[in-house]
């Protein structure tokens, strides 16, 4: 007797795309850069106040690096933040990215 193949059956629930939650480092990496920025300072002058360098700060900002604890506190210090400022920041981003509507939005008059 030959093997009996079985194939899935077709269910009518609509999927449901689910987006990957953002990286540590790259929520990191956005809170640094917007405080840079708002800070109206450069790559360069934050990067030689934290003791780093220009790119390697620059990858952390664009989340493509994972930075030590001693380089958040270094790159943080150089721009005023404690690392627990910094940490409840990240914090409060990935909570509002979290809770943030996804998908249609119907409003009730």
């Amino acid at each position: 007797m030959g093997d009996v193949i079985r194939f899935p059956q077709p269910t009518n629930r609509p999927t449901r795309e689910v987006e990957p939650a953002p990286l540590w480092r790259e929520a990191v990496g956005r809170e640094l850069r917007d405080e840079r920025r708002g800070q109206e300072r450069t790559l360069a002058d934050v990067a030689s106040d934290a003791g780093v360098s220009t790119q390697y700060l620059s990858e952390v900002e664009r989340g493509r690096k994972e930075p030590s604890s001693e380089v958040i506190e270094a790159v943080g210090g150089a721009l005023g933040l404690t690392l627990v400022d910094l940490t409840a920041r990240v914090t409060r981003r990935l909570v509002a990215t979290r809770q943030a509507p996804r998908g249609p939005l119907a409003l009730a008059a």
